[in-house]
């Protein structure tokens, strides 16, 4: 009974390990940059497809990446798993968990690799057509729609208003050029990390297999059904990420795509297991 108990409150092995391992990748990745001034986000953060940083290992190896900047995006993933992981390896056994979390986090980046080369298709039209036609109207209209807030500067902004006044000047027109092929590249360049999509298809499955189970909201603290709570998280996630705001870094659709493949690989594995005459709820 007590031996029973203690294994039902301790880490389930999978889940431990991962928590190790994302832990210890974001302690790594630190460490290389402010000992070594090496970037290891640069190697195995996950880029676009077109990117000359793309590396096929980083659909798995971003997984266990983190942001070096900040603690929350860890501290939250970390949670989540911990929170969902644990009940679902201890349903469906270490290995069948720990096939649906790789799963679901490279099938989530799959799917965000593959709509942000589609949203971005757009920007490198308009860039290829600024490049040969330039002019002040479109390059304010194209930093408006493509620079995030975060690179809005003094300096584009003095630029700004010196074009404005010398709109024949071929050295600003020149200038413009150039920065017009930097935004495309900063926007075509930003890597993803994080094991979020795979979260995202820990909590599907939770609330697949447990729909009735009552899950507390962290902000704001209000309790729902786990199918409720699955349910506002998607339309959420799928709402913010058709409205593809150029300040959201937030990768929306790699939440939507580890859900995505979490419904294809539950509805598999019962398929499979009414086969076998194997319950799975």
């Amino acid at each position: 009974m007590n031996g029973s108990l203690n294994q039902r409150n301790s880490l389930p092995p999978v889940v431990k390990s991962l928590l190790i391992v994302s832990v210890a990748s974001w302690l790594l990745v630190i460490f290389l940059k402010q000992a070594f001034q090496f970037n290891a986000i640069q190697y195995f953060a996950l880029y676009s497809w077109e990117s000359n940083y793309f590396k096929p290992w980083q659909l798995f190896t971003y997984l266990f990446l983190h942001d070096d900047s900040g603690i929350f995006h860890l501290v939250f993933n970390m949670f989540g798993l911990w929170m969902f992981g644990s009940v679902l390896e201890r349903f469906w056994g270490a290995k069948r968990f720990l096939a649906y979390f790789l799963i679901t986090g490279i099938g989530a980046g799959i799917i965000h690799l593959t709509i942000s080369n589609i949203q971005l298709h757009p920007m490198h039209s308009e860039a290829r057509a600024y490049l040969e036609s330039p002019s002040y109207e479109a390059f304010d209209s194209f930093t408006a729609k493509y620079l995030p807030n975060s690179y809005s500067n003094e300096t584009l902004n003095a630029f700004k208003v010196e074009w404005y006044y010398n709109p024949e000047q071929r050295k600003l027109i020149s200038e413009s050029q150039l920065m017009v092929q930097e935004i495309t590249e900063i926007r075509s360049n930003t890597p993803s990390v994080g094991s979020s999509g795979a979260l995202y298809g820990l909590l599907l499955a939770f609330g697949m297999l447990f729909p009735n189970a009552m899950i507390m909201m962290l902000i704001p603290p209000i309790p729902m059904k786990a199918k409720y709570f699955v349910f506002i998280f998607g339309g959420l996630e799928l709402f913010m990420g058709i409205q593809n705001n150029v300040n959201d870094n937030v990768a929306h659709f790699a939440h939507l795509g580890g859900m995505v493949f979490g419904i294809i690989l539950i509805l598999l594995w019962r398929k499979q297991d009414k086969n076998k005459n194997v319950y799975m709820p």
